[in-house]
């Protein structure tokens, strides 16, 4: 009898051998690394920059060739992004000084829009890797990467300096180092913002991926398989039926990319979430939970656990973790002057170099001249950002609030969302040219195809995640109607309102670049605005109107920031907070 009854234990205590669920993981990892092993050597193909095409091939046979090439550039760039922002984030939550710069800093590159990063960075690309095409393909995933960094940067900073003070005093009993809090706290904390975020952002960046594989700068045309300069090409044609093919495989993918990568990452980061109750209907991922009956996940981080446990104990002499709120303030004065002193000199150097460029080249009163155009621009920016307003919020309030609707309309809009609408312009600009509409009223229609999302999906996240028991606590009381929405929905909604109303209103100024300026077949339409002046500039290699141009928007951007939004996060952050 005892020999029967510790059988058992042996069973248990027996490693399990491997299940098809385990093979299905390993020829799904076997089949992601034969596809990079195939597009590798392609990366690096010999190009020449007299050599350049216009355009590139708009065989539908090509399409799985560029639509493999354009998914390689867009997660290349988010490993960028996620490291830049790690980086980034840390250092302006933890260095006192540094958070003084930092900070400014970001808010002026995301107001930069990415057609002026792609009129610096094809050339210097180019002359780092001459004679391969690798230049061009590191130029195309650094625009990309223009356009995610920055809203990823921000959400997790702010999580950073939010964390509870709780957390920090457990991090300091257990005596964390800096690499063991960074993993075991900070990350932790603001997985759920970055992640979400992170699918934004990557939405985000499709609507620049032909602007990024069909580049025009410098009077030159450079085009990257993929497609984005595979639409480009359709475009330039005016072949609506080409058009239709590309946006039907751009469905495809972006569909495909939110069931195997978004959509898992999303139900797994709801592991980290802190709240008293639970939420009412968490995400579900078929692709997750194949994960997680898989070994092969597992056997991975033990692998990878011994490095972890190296670099924790060569960071320990370097001090343990400080919680951002509680640095200490400085003691040295004169550390600060000189700090303080050496930014300054170099700000100081920059604007005098700008100026000395400018007015010895196309003079200071073109600034006047952007500054109106910038106007035009700011007035379809506003316009937009009111319209969407009052459409989503009431709409995205409606399906946050219903889980059974949530279930099904937060995959459309997902997908929506991260649809490039760039990809719709030529039958927009057809319907524009039938109704005899001019593009400075249609460039509003073309901005909105790219921004108007991010106020939604944002209104949808803040209405989900009102507690189950305040929604209670309103229908036991007979709150309804106009009440409910000012005493609750709209106060909880509020922060998420804002988020989604800055980064539309970035994402509008960086759309109207490729939205006041359009091609298709033979039909060039000029709208009149900012984004039409910099597009311009940048198309002719006209690098002192483009100096203006950036620096004209960067003005408009960062004063709509400071002025406007970065007040409503501290209404936000100190009346609306649950």
């Amino acid at each position: 009898m005892a020999a029967v009854e510790r059988a058992p234990a042996r069973g248990v205590l027996r490693r399990p051998g491997l299940s098809p669920v385990d093979a299905v993981v390993a020829l799904a990892l076997v089949a992601v690394l034969y596809g990079l092993a195939r597009l590798a050597p392609s990366l690096g193909v010999p190009f020449l920059p007299g050599s350049a095409r216009a355009q590139v091939s708009t065989d539908p046979a090509e399409l799985p060739f560029y639509a493999a090439r354009s998914l390689l550039r867009m997660f290349a760039a988010l490993v960028a992004s996620v490291l830049f922002t790690f980086l980034y984030a840390s250092a302006a939550a933890r260095l006192r000084r540094a958070e003084k710069v930092l900070l400014p800093v970001l808010d002026i590159l995301q107001s930069v829009p990415v057609l002026a990063f792609l009129s610096i960075t094809v050339t210097a690309f180019i002359a780092l890797f001459p004679g391969s095409e690798l230049g061009l393909e590191c130029a195309s995933v650094f625009a990309v990467f223009t356009a995610m960094a920055w809203n990823m940067t921000f959400a997790f900073y702010y999580s950073l300096v939010s964390q509870p003070r709780e957390l920090d005093e457990a991090a300091r009993i257990m005596r964390l180092t800096k690499w063991q809090r960074f993993w075991k706290l900070d990350v932790p904390s603001g997985m759920i913002p970055l992640v979400w975020n992170g699918m934004m952002s990557f939405g985000g960046a499709w609507f620049f991926l032909a602007a990024s594989e069909s580049i025009s700068v410098l009077d030159r045309q450079y085009a990257l398989p993929g497609i984005g300069s595979y639409a480009a090409a359709a475009a330039a044609k005016g072949d609506l039926g080409e058009i239709g093919i590309a946006i039907a495989v751009m469905v495809v993918m972006v569909v495909g990319v939110n069931f195997f990568f978004w959509r898992p990452m999303t139900a797994w980061a709801e592991r980290f979430r802190v709240e008293e109750s639970q939420a009412g209907e968490k995400p579900r991922s078929l692709v997750l939970d194949l994960l997680r009956r898989s070994v092969l996940p597992d056997l991975l981080g033990r692998a990878l656990r011994p490095v972890g446990t190296l670099l924790a104990r060569l960071t320990r002499p370097f001090g343990l973790a400080e919680h951002p709120l509680t640095r200490p303030l400085g003691r040295t004065r004169a550390g600060d002057v000189l700090f303080w002193t050496a930014v300054g000199a170099g700000v100081l150097y920059g604007c005098r170099e700008a100026y000395d460029y400018i007015s010895a080249t196309v003079g200071l009163g073109e600034f006047g001249h952007a500054a109106a155009l910038g106007a035009a621009t700011f007035g379809r920016v506003l316009v937009l950002i009111v319209v969407a307003t009052v459409v989503w919020v009431p709409i995205g309030v409606w399906i946050g609030m219903n889980p059974r609707v949530t279930r099904y309309a937060q995959p459309v809009v997902q997908v929506l969302a991260s649809f490039p609408a760039n990809f719709l312009f030529p039958f927009a600009i057809a319907g524009f040219v039938a109704l005899g509409i001019s593009l400075d009223f249609g460039s509003v229609l073309l901005m909105a195809l790219g921004a108007q999302w991010y106020i939604l999906f944002n209104v949808i996240a803040g209405a989900s995640a009102i507690p189950g028991d305040l929604r209670e606590a309103m229908t036991d009381l007979g709150v309804r109607g106009w009440l409910r929405w000012r005493t609750l929905i709209l106060p909880a909604v509020f922060p998420y309102y804002v988020t989604g109303g800055i980064t539309a209103a970035g994402g509008a100024w960086n759309a109207s670049i490729v939205g006041e300026v359009v091609d298709y077949g033979h039909r060039h339409l000029t709208g009149y605005g900012l984004g039409a002046y910099i597009a311009q500039a940048t198309g002719t290699g006209d690098h002192p109107r483009i100096l203006v141009g950036v620096l004209v928007m960067i003005v408009y951007v960062v004063a709509l920031n400071r002025l406007v939004w970065r007040r409503l996060y501290r209404i936000a952050q100190t009346r609306y907070a649950l």
